[in-house]
């Protein structure tokens, strides 16, 4: 049996890949490398170590370019990969039953074979085991990092949408589902949403929508214009959480969280979301998006970590590539 810490619990650090591929962020990638290096700039000031996956030395000088910092604490690791989405392909850490840390190495393709090739960051975790002395486990299923959150005391929260997808595990059941959930992260319970935001291309993540904050607590997305497309979908997810119980009976605290304004680029929508925030030790990054949303959203999140200093960090080009910030970063617990 394992156990994900939550992702309040300390970190030895935070994993994340340099950007790389244009085609994730098509015509518009010159302004992401810089946003980059602002979020593990902002990952340093949360006291993480941060774990930097480069194709080539090239590459981590240009990142070092970006970051502008020499810390000690930037550690970099030559790993190629297709894409920048660490949440989602890197490895996924947990306890063993002897408290050891072990990486979970869960298959990846690419979020239903939407994009090819993607064999490269279905290989990161095999390669990072040995790089930290870790042992490893293959669970023998799809799973991406942003598809799931828990609260660290057996409660686990997905949806339908993508866990449920028939592009990810078409011969597994919800029960085996659950069951490798249980085996593998010990989830005691799975929490099931039906979907996702409008303009999600990983049908339905759990980062943009809903997400623990303490065992108790979850920050919901919800949007009061009945007009926009996403009403719907999250006034749902709301009504559903608000009928789910904690392992002791009791209903879970739902902070509500008021989407930003729609940003769209290229006449597509983004899965624009401050739900997509990353905790670290002492920090909590938070997407922003240039609208009056954004100083609300923040006053949230210090309210709900109050010990934690809140980072915004301008995502407005950031989401161009279907995601921010905890779609980019995968915490690594302290052994």
């Amino acid at each position: 049996m394992y156990r994900m810490p939550a992702e309040w619990e300390p970190h030895e650090g935070a994993w994340i890949a340099w950007p790389h591929n244009k085609e994730h962020w098509p015509g518009k990638f010159e302004p992401i490398p810089p946003v980059y290096g602002n979020v593990v700039r902002s990952l340093l000031e949360g006291g993480e170590k941060v774990f930097i996956i480069v194709q080539d030395a090239s590459m981590e000088q240009e990142a070092r370019e970006h970051i502008k910092t020499n810390s000690e604490n930037i550690i970099f690791y030559p790993i190629p990969t297709n894409s920048s989405w660490t949440r989602d392909f890197g490895p996924i850490f947990v306890y063993d039953e002897h408290g050891k840390l072990t990486i979970t190495d869960w298959g990846f393709n690419m979020w239903g074979d939407k994009y090819q090739p993607w064999d490269l960051d279905n290989a990161v975790p095999k390669k990072i085991a040995p790089l930290l002395d870790l042992p490893r486990v293959e669970p023998g299923m799809i799973l991406e990092g942003g598809s799931i959150d828990v609260n660290g005391q057996g409660v686990l929260l997905t949806t339908r949408q993508c866990l449920l997808n028939k592009n990810r595990n078409p011969s597994l059941s919800q029960t085996e589902i659950e069951d490798r959930l249980h085996s593998y992260l010990g989830a005691q319970r799975v929490m099931w949403l039906d979907e996702g935001i409008v303009g999600d291309d990983t049908d339905g993540h759990i980062d943009d929508i809903a997400r623990f904050t303490d065992a108790n607590t979850i920050v919901c997305q919800i949007e009061k214009n009945t007009d926009d497309e996403n009403a719907p979908i999250l006034q749902k997810n709301l009504a559903d959480l608000s009928g789910m119980r904690n392992a002791s009976g009791e209903p879970f605290r739902i902070v509500e969280l008021d989407m930003p304004d729609p940003v769209y680029y290229d006449g597509q929508r983004l899965p624009a979301s401050y739900a997509n925030f990353y905790i670290a030790n002492t920090a909590v990054l938070v997407p922003t998006f240039q609208c009056k949303q954004d100083v609300n959203a923040l006053r949230i999140f210090e309210k709900v970590f109050p010990s934690r200093k809140v980072i915004g960090i301008d995502a407005v080009d950031y989401v161009w590539g279907l995601g921010t910030i905890h779609c980019s970063t995968q915490q690594q617990p302290r052994r």
